[in-house]
């Protein structure tokens, strides 16, 4: 597995606004697993929305498809079921966009979706993707320094990239030593030499840039990203990042793509886990009578959403 300096420098390969940080990559022993393979006990295709009932939908393995709007939704009876299901979702998309496109440009979110990813730094994956393919972007980043806490960076860099050979130049932070709105502008600005450039898609329908793959998660008051419920960038249309200074959830300042950015993207796991997200996933997938119209149900890319729910989150279905 290859290494990197211990230092933190700056790649110069980049324009100043682009600059991601190298980082530093202590090799992990090697992991050698047995993957169970997953017992599916049905798979249903449904034309418009999902109707199983609860009791089977919570099941383990269960599939279902909703070929209108490129849903499908899946149904773990364990969490680590769920992380091994999902570490071959992602590597086969790698290996599909590095052959493709020569790229493959994955965004993540914060919260538990990084320990989710886990699978991806054991065998046989980590030895067997193309690592240099990788271009890693963040859906949402906290307003404070990369070594904080509260660092979406700092919780991907120790749970996922330190682990795995990424090309430092590849990883792309937002430069914390700015304003929220300064970082939102320059991290758009980076977006956009990266379209120029050709590293990022755009999308011929909505031209914004397509991402190959984002990895989300959702909190337990559905929101996603750092678009929380309602508040006024839900309705934010033009701009690729923008700013937030008064987040419900602490730190208040964050940077965070907009939803024409989300919803452009070719593929999208949505990563949920818990019964504490039950009700939020049960109003999402039509099976409540709330009229509040969360979030996570903005959440509509042009190409495939794919829930991964574990049996807890899934257990109001």
């Amino acid at each position: 597995m290859a290494t990197a300096s211990s230092s933190l420098t700056f790649s110069t390969s980049l324009p100043k606004f682009c600059r991601p940080y190298s980082i530093s990559i202590t090799p992990p022993p090697h992991v050698s697993v047995y993957f169970k393979k997953l017992s599916i006990s049905s798979s249903l295709k449904i034309s418009k929305r999902t109707t199983t009932r609860a009791s089977s939908m919570a099941s383990s393995g269960i599939t279902t498809i909703d070929q209108n709007n490129k849903k499908v939704v899946e149904v773990f009876d364990t969490e680590e079921d769920l992380a091994v299901s999902l570490a071959k979702y992602t590597a086969d998309l790698s290996d599909k966009f590095a052959k493709e496109r020569g790229a493959f440009t994955v965004v993540v979110s914060g919260g538990s979706l990084i320990k989710s990813l886990r699978k991806l730094v054991e065998a046989p994956y980590v030895d067997s993707i193309d690592w240099s393919r990788w271009h890693v972007f963040w859906v949402d980043e906290r307003v404070v320094p990369k070594d904080h806490p509260d660092s979406n960076y700092k919780l991907a860099f120790d749970g996922f990239l330190s682990k795995v050979p990424i090309p430092p130049g590849n990883v792309y932070a937002i430069n914390d030593a700015l304003s929220s709105e300064g970082a939102a502008d320059d991290y758009e600005t980076c977006l956009k030499h990266l379209v120029h450039t050709g590293v990022i898609n755009i999308s011929s329908l909505s031209g914004f840039p397509k991402f190959d793959l984002m990895l989300v998660g959702m909190g337990p008051d559905g929101h996603v990203a750092s678009l929380f419920p309602g508040h006024p960038l839900l309705k934010e249309n033009q701009k690729w990042v923008t700013h937030i200074t008064d987040s419900p959830k602490p730190p208040p300042e964050r940077i965070t793509f907009t939803f024409p950015v989300i919803n452009s993207s070719a593929y999208i796991a949505l990563v949920v886990c818990g019964a504490g997200k039950a009700s939020i996933v049960q109003t999402a997938l039509g099976k409540s009578q709330n009229s509040e119209v969360f979030p996570v149900q903005m959440v509509s890319p042009e190409g495939e959403l794919k829930w991964f729910l574990d049996k807890d989150a899934a257990s109001k279905l």
